[in-house]
C-alpha cells in the first residue's frame, strides 16, 4: 500500500488544504494527514480542535486518516510507513521554504520523497493567516472554509468582546 503524509498545522483547515489532499489522494492508497502540535507560531486552535476540524473535513473519505504528531516530520513519517511527504505549493516564497525543508529532509532520510504539488489557481491567496484575519476582521470566508470551520472561527473570534492574539498584517487597511 503506497502511504503519503500531508502534514502541518491547518489552523485552521481550509480549501487549499483540502484542494491539495484529494489530489494527493488520487495518487496514493491512504493519505495521513499529520496536525503538527506545537508550531514556532502564534495558533488560534488548540491541537485538538486542529485534529477535529481535519477530521470533519474528511469523515466521508476512507482513504484518509488524520493524527495529531511532534517532532520531525520525516521520522513521523517514517515511524507510520509513509512512502512520501505531500505539500502544496502557492507562491514563489513556498517554493523556496519547501525546497529547503525537503533538502533537509533529504539529508535525515534519503529513502523519503517530497512531493510538491502546486495549488490550484482559485486557492492561491489562500492561508490559515489570511483566514483567520479577515474572520477577526469580521470578514467573510465562506468562499475559504467549510462551513463548520467558519461556525468554528466564530466561535473563537467572538467570545462576547474578547481580545484574541491573531495575527494581523494588512488587511486593516
Amino acid at each position: 500500500m503506497k502511504r503519503v503524509v500531508f502534514p502541518g498545522t491547518f489552523d485552521p483547515i481550509h480549501f487549499g488544504h483540502m484542494d491539495i489532499a484529494r489530489r494527493a489522494l488520487a495518487l496514493f492508497d491512504e493519505l495521513v494527514i499529520a496536525v503538527y502540535d506545537k508550531p514556532l507560531k502564534n495558533l488560534l486552535f488548540s491541537p485538538e480542535e486542529r485534529i477535529e476540524l481535519v477530521r470533519t473535513a474528511f469523515i466521508d473519505e476512507p482513504k484518509v486518516r488524520v493524527e495529531g504528531y511532534s517532532g520531525l516530520t520525516i521520522s513521523y513519517a517514517k515511524a507510520i510507513g509513509a512512502q512520501a511527504i505531500v505539500r502544496g505549493l502557492r507562491v514563489f516564497s513556498d517554493f523556496e521554504y519547501e525546497f529547503r525543508m525537503a533538502l533537509a529532509n533529504k539529508r535525515l532520510d534519503p529513502e523519503m520523497e517530497v512531493i510538491a504539488l502546486i495549488t490550484s489557481e482559485e486557492h492561491t491567496f489562500l492561508s490559515s493567516t489570511t483566514v483567520k484575519e479577515i474572520a477577526a476582521l469580521g470578514g467573510d470566508v465562506s468562499s475559504m472554509v467549510p462551513e463548520f470551520v467558519e461556525k468554528a472561527l466564530a466561535a473563537k473570534l467572538n467570545l462576547q468582546g474578547e481580545t484574541h492574539n491573531v495575527p494581523l498584517n494588512s488587511l486593516r487597511d
